[in-house]
């Protein structure tokens, strides 16, 4: 599985952007497909997640009511705020249940597959 992301730009606070994560290779499994993000000198941490196989989209805390992860793995992004500022990274690994895509926003680490990263900066 390859996963390429586009979209990152600079923006003023308040602002919009739309994340894209563009995928090849073998899908024909279920997955746990996902954002994680890593801002200037901190750790990463899990932004949002879905099941390919249904259920509902998960999203931290941090983003919830201004971020939308959807099926077609865009992330928009609103009312921007300057701690957005990171590199985001596309992310997938193989999952049976939607109870794990839950998992997957806090524990990140477990991805297997990553973009590149796209560079978001909020000012």
């Amino acid at each position: 599985v390859q996963l390429v992301e586009s979209g990152g730009d600079s923006v003023q606070a308040g602002g919009s952007l739309r994340l894209r994560c563009a995928i090849s290779g073998s899908t024909s499994s279920t997955y746990c497909m996902g954002w994680v993000r890593q801002a200037p000198g901190k750790q990463r941490e899990g932004v949002a997640s879905f099941y390919t196989g249904g259920g509902p989209i998960f999203y931290d805390d941090s983003v919830k009511g201004r971020f939308t992860l959807s099926r077609e793995h865009s992330l928009q992004m609103d009312n921007l705020k300057p701690e957005d500022t990171a590199i985001d990274y596309c992310a997938a690994r193989l999952c049976a249940t939607p109870k794990q895509a839950l998992s997957a926003v806090k524990n990140w680490e477990n991805y297997r597959y990553w973009g590149q990263g796209t560079q978001v900066t909020v000012s």
